[in-house]
């Protein structure tokens, strides 16, 4: 998908265009005028200036009503939706990168309402539940029915909390970060708590990784639900981490060893790597990456993977939010998450973020 254009650059170049067609065909007709008609020439172009005055009133009113009202109606006419309480409310997408970006944010902000006021819907009753099953307790209720309430209310109070976080603004600034080093970091972390102990893990951070904008909590909270994934899904094999830098492209079929560090060498499904409508082409940034040796994700999966509550394991085993946080996580810091094949045979998960 080519970048969207910035909507200065959209109003100058069509403008200019104008402005150029007018001069030549000004300068044509006194020409030809002066030649033909001399006594004429001063009524000749005097209509010819109205006239082009009136064409560049007329195409510039329907370029800004196309390429700024329309699109800022729209805009305007979705956050008054949303302030009346249609959550369901999105704004469209726009021609230029400035309109496409302000529609992106706010509908990421009614995303952050809904979620959260669904999260604190459920959390109040089910504070209400546990009290009662507190007192069932201590009034001497069957133990095995308490058990079996109270595991199911725990549940329900893991989903509750990953909602939060899934729908937590994060207001906070971005600050300048070493990806490597939270990596890093978040390696280290998982380590000391055993969490790496069924598999056999690998740390690969290249000497090129640039610093990115981004919030240091967030990025580790991500890398720990990406490795802990992969823990699960390849008990026993390999899982690696691993950060470089390296340049995007929204089109990822076929790239050399040297551009991806996943590239497999039999036939595979072509990646689908989402896009930002404030990516340039060929955006310099940082790769992360973490891959297993599991049983990978299949084409038809890749993309519902990072919906909240899709999962793939038993029930009870998860929430199907962890993907989801990762997801908003990495789109709050300005980046982008997508899975493909990892060389190990399983799921490679990575994650992309500008450079500084």
């Amino acid at each position: 998908m080519p970048a969207k254009p910035a909507l200065r650059t959209e109003l100058l170049f069509y403008l200019s265009f104008l402005a150029a067609a007018a001069l030549l065909v000004g300068v044509a007709t006194i020409l030809v005028a002066s030649a033909f008609a001399p006594d004429r020439t001063f009524a000749l172009v005097m209509l010819l200036v109205a006239l082009e005055v009136g064409v560049f009133v007329v195409f510039g009113r329907h370029l800004i009503n196309r390429l700024v009202l329309w699109p800022l109606e729209r805009v305007v006419a979705t956050a008054d939706a949303v302030a009346d309480g249609d959550l369901a409310r999105r704004a469209p997408d726009a021609e230029t990168r400035d309109f496409a970006t302000l529609a992106e944010r706010l509908n990421r902000m009614t995303d952050h309402l809904l979620d959260a006021g669904v999260a604190h819907e459920v959390g109040n009753p089910l504070g209400a539940i546990g009290t009662y099953v507190e007192v069932m307790r201590r009034r001497g209720a069957d133990p095995e029915v308490v058990e079996g309430v109270t595991r199911e209310l725990d549940r329900l109070d893991r989903i509750v909390r990953g909602l939060l976080d899934y729908a937590r603004p994060g207001d906070e600034a971005l600050t300048p970060l070493d990806p490597g080093a939270v990596l890093r970091g978040a390696y280290g972390l998982l380590e000391a708590q055993g969490a790496l102990k069924p598999v056999r893990p690998t740390l690969e951070i290249a000497a090129d990784v640039p610093p990115i904008l981004g919030r240091a909590h967030l990025l580790e909270q991500a890398i720990v639900n990406l490795v802990l994934n992969a823990v699960d899904a390849a008990a026993g094999g390999v899982v690696t981490l691993g950060a470089r830098g390296w340049s995007y492209e929204t089109r990822g079929a076929r790239p050399q060893r040297d551009s991806d560090p996943y590239q497999v060498v039999y036939p595979r499904i072509p990646e689908r790597r989402p896009a930002r409508s404030d990516f340039s082409a060929g955006q310099p940034g940082a790769l992360l990456y973490v891959a297993d040796s599991g049983p990978g994700v299949p084409a038809e999966d890749r993309e519902k993977v990072f919906e909240p509550f899709y999962t793939t394991k038993e029930p009870g085993r998860g929430t199907g939010l962890g993907l989801a946080i990762v997801a908003r996580a990495v789109d709050a810091m300005g980046g982008v998450v997508w899975v493909d094949t990892a060389r190990e045979g399983g799921a490679a998960f990575k994650m992309f973020f500008p450079s500084l």
